[in-house]
């Protein structure tokens, strides 16, 4: 076989393999920054997620990736969506959103706790009003449905 022929082949190889020990250390800064802003040891996690200490700990050092099974564990111990952990961990992709979500996840002042509960009542909101009749989930004349009255709103004495 032809050593230049496999050359392209190594050096994908190599790419992926840095891009994911890449994420693996990303995600365990992520874990250990999460774990920071909460006040909890370590240890504390390790007990919460269910996790061994020494294991959680390659994890934050980057030396291990843990599977979508272990961050649903770490996640529930950290009090977080599994969602956050596993697009940090590069498992799922970032859910499209809106300019609401968008501007809820992209906030730095709130936790990811405080962003999942924010989301999870903006979107029991948004079901709750889809499943209303269009009729009763407007006021009339108010504009609001984007028609107006034609001599604007009637006010009756």
């Amino acid at each position: 076989m032809d050593e230049q022929a496999d050359r392209p082949i190594d050096q994908a190889i190599e790419q992926v393999t840095g891009k994911v020990a890449h994420l693996g250390r990303d995600i365990g800064e992520y874990i250990r920054q999460q774990r920071n802003s909460a006040k909890i040891s370590l240890r504390q996690l390790s007990k919460l997620a269910g996790v061994s200490n020494p294991y959680l700990s390659q994890i934050e050092r980057g030396l291990r990736k843990p599977s979508a099974e272990i961050l649903q564990q770490i996640a529930r111990g950290l009090r977080i969506s599994a969602e956050a952990l596993y697009v940090q961990a590069g498992i799922l992709d970032i859910a499209a959103g809106g300019p609401v979500v968008d501007a809820v996840r992209a906030d730095d002042a709130l936790t990811e706790r405080q962003k999942q509960v924010l989301l999870d009542v903006y979107e029991s909101f948004r079901r709750e009003n889809a499943a209303q009749s269009p009729a009763r989930s407007t006021v009339e004349g108010s504009g609001v449905d984007g028609e107006v009255e034609p001599n604007g709103p009637r006010y009756e004495e």
